[in-house]
């Protein structure tokens, strides 16, 4: 055989091995297992197990009283009606308490964020008497339930004439310890050598703050903000304690003030949760990829 021949003759492969390019698994592929359908079927029940119950809710809230409270059908006798939602609208200041609970969560968050930021960048970075100790608190204070805080809180605020204030509202709910940790963690993780070189270019402290450590932290910042606002949106029990005045009630609150006098109406109360989980519905749709990424990367799924 010529050196032509020799060269144009295909290589021998192995017996068994892969003679086609289809047979050969790509770089990242993936293999499915026995143990990966397990999970995925596993993952899709938890999912089905969740969205069950809302799914129930939202079927009740489009139903008559007396087909809700009969049960045993998802669509009802009489079919679909929107006079759950249609009474509630007529009966509560809906769209004032949605601008309230907007409102207040917007600034709890935002102050929220500027708290926990400064507090998680001095434990982090700066050097003071009695840092070990403060931060043990900080700790400490996460495994706190906010219930035992309440009547403190509430005579504090009566104390400065907060209370039925927008103040009173905003002011307790703005101290997040977990949050700090969080942003702690983080910031220990952002090289020193950055911070060193601004300020070796003349920056101060609150300018390496402020232009290199916060940019960098938009992620985190992000998870953050919309875990303090979620959690601002459902709070309840605050926001019931603290105002009696119906302008000034957030919509969870003022939801729980559409009471009809003839007993539970299921279809009424189904309407109202249904109308208060809209607005987070549409929040997660928006930043769902942030709030995954921040779940990932705080491996803190709520507060």
């Amino acid at each position: 055989m010529s050196t032509t021949a020799q060269a144009r003759a295909p290589l021998a492969t192995p017996e068994g091995a892969a003679d086609t390019p289809d047979r050969v698994r790509k770089p990242g592929a993936r293999r499915f297992s026995l143990l990966n359908v397990l999970a995925f079927i596993a993952l899709a029940l938890m999912a089905i197990g969740w969205l069950l119950p809302f799914l129930w809710a939202v079927a009740t809230s489009f139903m008559t009283e007396t087909d809700a409270a009969s049960g045993g059908s998802w669509i009802g006798a009489t079919g679909p009606t929107i006079d759950a939602y249609s009474t509630i609208l007529a009966q509560g200041n809906v769209y004032i308490w949605a601008f309230n609970s907007l409102w207040t969560s917007a600034a709890v968050t935002l102050i929220t964020i500027a708290i926990s930021a400064l507090a998680a960048y001095a434990f982090s970075r700066l050097e003071f008497p009695g840092k070990s100790l403060l931060y043990g608190v900080v700790i400490a204070s996460i495994v706190v339930p906010p219930q035992v805080l309440i009547i403190p809180l509430f005579y504090e605020m009566l104390a400065f004439n907060l209370v039925d204030t927008p103040l009173g509202l905003i002011l307790p709910q703005v101290v997040a310890p977990a949050m700090v940790f969080i942003l702690k963690k983080f910031f220990d993780q952002v090289p020193i050598e950055l911070e060193d070189a601004a300020r070796v270019d003349g920056a101060g402290r609150v300018r390496v703050f402020w232009s290199v450590v916060l940019p960098l932290s938009r992620g985190i910042l992000a998870a953050v903000a919309i875990f303090v606002f979620i959690t601002t949106w459902n709070n309840f029990l605050w926001p019931f304690l603290i105002i009696n005045d119906t302008n000034l009630m957030t919509l969870p609150v003022g939801l729980q003030t559409v009471i009809s006098a003839y007993g539970v109406q299921y279809a009424q109360i189904m309407a109202q949760a249904v109308l208060a989980s809209v607005p987070l519905i549409v929040l997660f749709l928006i930043f769902q990829k942030q709030i995954v990424r921040g779940v990932a990367t705080t491996g803190f799924g709520g507060t």
